[in-house]
């Protein structure tokens, strides 16, 4: 049985596209008015309690440890090995978000094998 290599269907590219442009956008956002923007950066520092200054600490946390790139590359193995559209996607949000948030060297490796995925068979189904 000739197994069919793994293909979107237009929902799912749409889908896709909704979900990343979002991942990438939250991000942008997070970097360049909560991150980098010196009057919040200080507000935060100073110890003020919002939901913006909590984001920054979190991403600021997360980009230290390297969370995004490990994710992204983890779970774009796992795309590798067994493609679907929810590994896509979830690889899609964690290779967005550690682009935008300074894990760039795992994140560009993890989007590299998403691509990879489309070279492999899909799941046989029953």
């Amino acid at each position: 049985m000739k197994k069919t290599p793994f293909r979107l269907t237009p929902y799912q590219v749409q889908w896709l596209m909704v979900v990343g442009f979002l991942s990438v956008g939250y991000a942008l956002y997070l970097r360049y008015l909560a991150i980098e923007f010196s009057t919040v950066a200080l507000a935060c520092d100073a110890g003020l309690q919002t939901m913006l200054c909590q984001a920054r600490a979190l991403a600021t946390v997360l980009y230290k440890n390297s969370v995004f790139g490990i994710t992204a590359l983890v779970i774009a193995a796992l795309h590798l090995i067994r493609p679907s559209i929810v590994l896509m996607t979830g690889g899609v949000i964690a290779a967005g978000l550690g682009i935008v948030l300074y894990n760039i060297e795992l994140s560009g490796l993890a989007i590299g094998l998403l691509i990879l995925g489309f070279a492999r068979p899909a799941p046989a189904t029953a």
